[in-house]
């Protein structure tokens, strides 16, 4: 294995050197615009969780699932993206992703038509495997699309586009898919016994499909523009400077690798927790309505929008690693707050934590792929799978809002998540200090 001498970013060494790929803005561009798009499904499934929980009757546990067919997708398809662009590149990657994401978004249709939950479930995950492979290839090549010094930045930057999208997704969702029509029980009862209320269930099923087929025909044409594009041979297109392409058995000696895959698990895992529940708290300990406990979600995604920002420029006078661990930190305790103090006081500690998540994914992926070389898309894969935390910790939260009937209680999931995220922040240098050395060892030895 080999181990870059950059070792983490320091901001130091960053310092004049350019964050962007000087002469291929262009292409720049067109990649940072699939933050933005995967942004806006992704912050859909919030949407998708109260409308479904309403539409097929469901519990809290149940509505979860939604969450775990996007994101089992990430986990099943990362590995072959991986290999699809160790074989054909990164090129290869996004446009197979981009049709893989629109082709899931138009199953939407005959699954409304169904009128069945699980071919929902069975749409999303194709949704969840598109954007897995678009994640695999877009975040490394950001990366690794300009001077190694300044890839977290870089990759922060491009990621700075999902939370613009995530911010339409739900306001999209809020405008189109929530009808603003919340019956009580006696209204219940009484549709019931006209006959009226399964036709009312199956309207508001419907109301999913226009949104969906639209966002799926706007992501396959622009799988048809990017084709068009030219791709460069980066550094690691074919990985590493050996031209070689990796292994998987060689992945077991980066430890740098697998502590940011399981922070990246819990990084996910918080970042669903909070946004996909943010309704069902504040239904629970607030009096508003679906559409205004939306706008909260949007207000989140401002708060996460201002964080990526600001985080960025504060990267070139903090290590990107220590940032992390005091914003994991600063999370826990936010989330502790509202577990203790349920209500606004609440919902503005989780709005607020939202900030501090900002920089989590990007920073976690960038310092995760440090010194892979030649495992660079294999290591990528890896750290897209752990998305999958996505997919067990809402369960979790679920499980026990379900079975304590407290939504504040159920949070203490996301604060264990952020607790994880900050202990690796503060350790991330210590331990690519430790697997250089251990390098430079086993080079003696081999000498």
């Amino acid at each position: 294995m080999h181990i870059s001498s950059t070792g983490p970013a320091k901001s130091s060494e960053a310092n004049g050197v350019p964050v962007f790929p000087l002469g291929q803005m262009a292409l720049f561009t067109m990649v940072t615009v699939l933050f933005f798009l995967w942004g806006m499904s992704n912050n859909l499934t919030d949407i998708l969780i109260q409308q479904f929980r309403k539409s097929f009757e469901l519990s809290t546990f149940s509505a979860q699932l939604v969450s775990t067919a996007n994101f089992t997708g990430y986990f099943c398809m990362a590995i072959p993206a991986a290999l699809v662009m160790r074989r054909w590149g990164y090129k290869a990657g996004m446009i197979i992703g981009l049709c893989l994401f629109g082709t899931g978004m138009v199953l939407f249709w005959p699954a409304a038509v169904s009128g069945q939950y699980v071919p929902f479930l069975i749409a999303l995950f194709a949704v969840g495997c598109g954007a897995s492979v678009l994640e695999t290839a877009a975040n490394p090549f950001m990366a690794q699309f300009g001077p190694p010094p300044t890839s977290e930045r870089r990759l922060n930057f491009a990621q700075s586009f999902n939370p613009p999208g995530t911010i339409l997704g739900v306001w999209i969702g809020r405008q189109f898919i929530f009808s603003g029509v919340e019956l009580t029980p006696a209204q219940v009862d009484a549709m019931k016994a006209s006959g009226t209320y399964t036709n009312y269930l199956h309207t508001e099923i419907m109301r999913v499909v226009p949104t969906y087929i639209a966002l799926g025909s706007v992501v396959l044409l622009f799988a048809f523009a990017l084709s068009r594009m030219r791709f460069p041979q980066i550094q690691s297109e074919h990985e590493g400077k050996s031209g070689g392409h990796g292994s998987f058995r060689e992945l077991r000696h980066y430890p740098q690798l697998w502590y940011a895959v399981a922070a990246n698990v819990l990084n996910v895992g918080a970042q669903i927790c909070l946004w996909s529940n943010i309704i069902f708290y504040m239904k629970q300990y607030t009096v508003v309505t679906e559409k205004t406990a939306a706008d909260y979600i949007i207000y989140s995604l401002i708060a996460m929008l201002i964080g990526r920002f600001v985080s960025t420029s504060l990267m070139k006078f903090i290590e990107p690693s220590k940032l992390l661990g005091i914003y994991g930190a600063a999370n826990v305790l936010l989330i502790l707050f509202a577990v203790m103090r349920p209500g606004w006081g609440g919902v503005y500690a989780i709005v607020t934590a939202s900030f501090f998540l900002s920089i989590m994914f990007p920073t976690i992926f960038a310092l995760g792929l440090k010194g892979l070389g030649d495992n660079t898309k294999l290591g990528g894969s890896m750290l897209v799978m752990a998305i999958v935390g996505g997919a067990l910790f809402p369960l979790a939260l679920g499980w026990i809002a379900r079975n304590t009937g407290s939504m504040a209680l159920a949070y203490t999931v996301p604060a264990f998540c952020f607790a994880g995220v900050s202990t690796y922040g503060f350790f991330a240098d210590r331990i690519l200090t430790k697997a250089e050395g251990a390098e430079r060892r086993a080079g003696l030895v081999a000498n």
